[in-house]
């Protein structure tokens, strides 16, 4: 039996997703209560147990050949390296070159295997897109996976529509459109109308996930270990552990409904914010194109992620620039005029209450440059003898993740706006009853007045810090001046004294 819970314009079986959604022009309000009959999930049909072994031999085909995809691509990357590197003097320059072009050449392998394979090979490589530590080459070539998903046809969706209710699209909508109107690695959207009349967004998995998923993950770990075995230097083992919890956390679309509906929860008191026209939030063009300034949706999205991560302690884990969306507000003007859309709620950090806090502690405690504080919070958090480097490292870097960094700052956003909401999320965070939005309503008048008051001071405290610094930078310059001034002063009555001999 399938569980179907009831949210405010989510409803979700294990692989479908019902979603209130924006009319596709973006004209009619984004979020509705849709009613819905959790009756639908108990008559689930087991049509794998009807197919029997006829769906099991020919899913082990399917997934012998993906994996010899996989291997064809893994041996042939690894004799590339191994032949091309031969003989070069790992320090000059003609080895970097040759390295190059391998990794380049690497890369497009990885990028045709993902292409074919599909599935959770697409958010492999979305995955090492993402990473800074890997080479330049396989982010630039595995990006373009960001958005390129391809669509599957209606026909072999419907299966999923049986297993997850016992019932065709017919039954359950009024009107469904066949046609997908949005592609990820795992699954796609449609457009439909329930039964009374509401306008939905249907995520659909894409069927026979759950069988490929065991033979992908055992193929990429084997080739992990194998890479691991015949370049030592290879330290990225622990990316397929990781890789395989968080898609087992995606592939649960009822968990992705519960996670869209707490965040939503979360966000109820700021009217930028929507969980589900929108313009990809880092094309700067189409955004200033359509009166949007890019520097203050780098300020909201630095502002959001910051709220997460201080205050909710819950965070979206997979904020790459295909599910941020910025959506144009034509009822509102000046520079606040626009929404920052969040998609794909599958994958989640829970941060533990004793975490959350103890880094809001060390956020405040690297603005003001409290010493003991830093050590203490350090500690806590792990750090330990390395706890004095924490100034250096986290003050000269965003805390949320790469994606949510690089993203702000092609926007346009400055090292201090990010800092600066950082700083007012950690000391809300700090005076919080409880996790959650830091907005009155919530947390009560006293807790919400001492985080205004907090943050306030220190505001008060870093402007000052900063006019001290100011000061002595316009102090330094104007005696350089002066000095110069000096030097061709004394220099010219040289000449003079010179010309007069």
């Amino acid at each position: 039996m399938v569980t179907v819970r009831r949210l405010l314009g989510v409803v979700a079986a294990s692989a479908i997703s019902v979603t209130a959604a924006t009319s596709y022009t973006g004209t009619t309000p984004y979020a509705y209560p849709i009613t819905w009959n959790p009756q639908l999930a108990s008559s689930k049909l087991r049509l794998n147990d009807s197919i029997g072994p006829v769906a099991d031999v020919f899913s082990a085909g399917r997934g012998f050949i993906r994996s010899s995809r996989a291997v064809y691509a893994f041996a042939a990357n690894s004799l590339d390296y191994k032949i091309s590197l031969r003989g070069f003097d790992e320090k000059s320059d003609a080895y970097y070159d040759a390295r190059n072009k391998v990794h380049l050449r690497a890369a497009k392998r990885l990028l045709r295997l993902c292409e074919k394979n599909r599935g959770f090979y697409i958010k492999a490589g979305q995955s090492v897109a993402s990473m800074h530590q890997v080479p330049k080459e396989f982010v630039s070539t595995l990006s373009v996976l960001q958005d390129k998903a391809s669509f599957w046809s209606f026909k072999d969706l419907e299966v999923v529509f049986l297993e997850e209710f016992g019932k065709d699209v017919k039954e359950l909508f009024e009107a469904f459109d066949e046609q997908p109107i949005a592609a990820a690695s795992l699954a796609q959207v449609h457009r439909g109308f329930l039964k009374n009349g509401q306008e939905v967004a249907v995520k659909v998995q894409y069927p026979g996930l759950q069988k490929q998923f065991a033979t992908d993950i055992a193929t990429m770990a084997f080739l992990s270990k194998a890479l691991a075995w015949i370049f030592p230097d290879y330290q990225f083992e622990w990316l397929v552990g990781e890789f395989e919890k968080n898609v087992v956390r995606e592939l649960d679309f009822t968990q992705e409904a519960d996670n869209a509906d707490r965040t939503a929860k979360s966000f109820a008191h700021n009217r930028n914010v929507r969980i589900p026209r929108i313009f990809r939030i880092d094309d700067i063009k189409s955004l200033e194109k359509a009166g949007v300034d890019p520097k203050e949706v780098a300020s909201l999205l630095a502002a959001i992620f910051a709220e997460m991560i201080f205050c909710h302690g819950f965070v979206h884990g997979d904020p790459h620039p295909g599910n941020l969306l910025v959506h144009r507000d034509p009822s509102r003007s000046g520079k606040h005029n626009f929404d920052i859309v969040i998609l794909d709620h599958g994958l989640y950090r829970e941060l533990g209450e004793k975490f959350r806090t103890n880094y809001c502690r060390l956020w405040r405690a690297l603005i003001l440059l409290d010493a003991d504080e830093i050590s203490e919070t350090g500690r806590n958090l792990g750090a330990g003898q390395y706890a004095r480097y924490l100034p250096v490292i986290f003050t000269g870097r965003a805390i949320s993740s790469n994606l949510v960094r690089s993203i702000a700052y092609r926007l346009g956003a400055t090292r201090k706006t990010c800092l600066m909401a950082y700083v007012k999320n950690a000391v809300s965070g700090l005076s919080l009853g409880h996790p959650g939005s830091p907005d009155l309503y919530e947390q009560g008048l006293l807790a919400y007045t001492k985080a205004k008051f907090d943050y306030a001071n220190l505001r008060i405290r870093l402007e000052f810090f900063e006019f001290l610094i100011a000061a002595y930078q316009w102090y330094g310059a104007l005696s350089r001046l002066k000095a110069r001034i000096y030097c061709n002063l004394s220099l010219k009555r040289l000449m003079n004294i010179s010309v007069s001999s």
